[in-house]
């Protein structure tokens, strides 16, 4: 199984989606610095098979494309759950997918590494509450193999905006 690289990280050696993420998250106040897993994390499930946590606990950021402006939308979500694209329309307006390009050129990252904090271009962004169900979480930061640990309220505070109901029911 893949485990976090235990060796501190070196700024000069990181991809500069990375050191944009470490720079938003100095300027933040937060205290603890992304980690590089041996293995890529492109998706949640391998996120947490590479940190032995909870599929749940991987905050994933998902980005739609909203029509009326061209924004990126960014939804971060718990690993475990699907994001209900009525659900985020009915709160921000028509949504369109967002293919490869427009995340890069919107948020900066590639997807697989989209971080919720340090986008090239301000996001609309939505939190889904299901992320409060744990006390710690992990998100991507700004490469497939860089993540860092926050806590749900952390995501809050940074994104200014209110947790809400933006995913579908899990399945049982």
């Amino acid at each position: 199984m893949p485990t976090p690289n235990p060796d501190p990280l070196q700024l000069d050696t990181l991809p500069d989606s990375v050191r944009r993420v470490v720079s938003a998250l100095q300027a933040l106040g937060h205290g603890e610095p992304p980690v590089m897993l041996d293995a890529a994390a492109r998706t949640a499930q391998q996120a947490a098979d590479a940190l032995g946590v909870r599929l749940g606990q991987i905050a994933k950021s998902i980005v739609f494309r909203h029509v009326a402006s061209d924004r990126a939308v960014l939804v971060v979500c718990a690993g475990d759950r699907r994001v209900d694209e009525a659900r985020v329309a009915a709160q921000v307006g028509p949504l369109a997918r967002a293919d490869a390009d427009f995340v890069r050129a919107r948020t900066g990252f590639a997807i697989g590494g989209v971080s919720p904090v340090g986008h090239a271009h301000a996001p609309l962004a939505l939190l889904d509450e299901s992320l409060w169900r744990f006390d710690r979480i992990w998100a991507a930061a700004g490469h497939p193999h860089a993540v860092f640990p926050l806590l749900p309220d952390d995501l809050r505070r940074w994104l200014d905006v209110p947790p809400g109901a933006v995913t579908l029911p899990p399945q049982a």
